[in-house]
């Protein structure tokens, strides 16, 4: 059901960096071609800072740990791709579909892989009106059970952020700020909310996350890493473009 590319299977076995990509980005956040372009580059970045990046996806059934371009562009211009999270794995695999891993799934399949790190834009949370809808990500309860880091520009902006908080801390999820003590929204650096701490380094946080799993505390921990000045939205912007959504 899994197959790990022979580049990522050699970086784990040697404990070299590696860093798990979803897939949802490249079928469902943008068009052909930049969907493929942003993908690469993500992975060019990666291996620039000494990394090797470990893009996730499901072909015919199976999930591919460490696409190759080639599939990446494959994936890329290939229209009606489901959007897989925890539930749609089993189907997913059943029928052997093609799948794009959402932050949930890209967990799971990190995980079994022996992936602690993984970087995406947004996380999904608790919607506005949940309180009635219940309509709650299940990005959540994967943090709070699947061991892998989460490095993200923050929760998204249209959502509930003060109750995905509040969610997160009940069930036992470090929130951390990188070089902030403000949780990041996504397209802004400011939320007004405060996160649990601030982490001052990635040394800081990688010696947090080895804490947690020495103490054998299950879940994910959540690092929040702004979106630098120069590409920040004006807050009041956002928030506006938000009530209207």
């Amino acid at each position: 059901m899994i197959r790990i590319s022979l580049e990522v299977q050699t970086a784990l076995k040697l404990h070299k960096p590696v860093v798990a990509l979803e897939s949802t980005i490249i079928s469902h956040g943008m068009p052909y071609p930049k969907n493929v372009a942003t993908a690469l580059a993500v992975e060019d970045a990666i291996r620039k800072e000494g990394a090797v990046p470990a893009t996730i996806g499901i072909i015919d059934g199976v999930a591919v740990i460490g696409m190759t371009p080639q599939e990446i562009e494959q994936f890329g211009k290939t229209g009606g791709i489901c959007k897989v999270s925890r539930r749609d794995l089993p189907v997913v695999y059943a029928r052997k579909m093609w799948g794009a891993t959402t932050v949930a799934a890209t967990m799971i399949l990190a995980s079994e892989a022996g992936i602690e790190v993984f970087v995406t834009g947004g996380v999904g949370g608790v919607h506005r009106g949940a309180t009635t809808s219940f309509d709650i990500s299940a990005d959540l309860q994967e943090l709070s059970n699947t061991n892998v880091t989460v490095i993200c520009a923050g929760v998204k902006a249209i959502l509930d952020l003060p109750l995905t908080l509040e969610y997160l801390e009940t069930f036992g999820v470090p929130v951390l700020g990188y070089q902030t003590e403000e949780l990041a929204d996504f397209y802004s650096r400011h939320s007004g909310l405060k996160v649990d701490y601030a982490v001052s380094s990635p040394q800081d946080a990688a010696a947090i996350i080895k804490e947690k799993r020495k103490a054998n505390l299950k879940g994910g921990v959540l690092i929040a890493n702004p979106i630098p000045e120069k590409y920040a939205l004006d807050k009041e912007i956002v928030d506006l473009a938000a009530l209207v959504d």
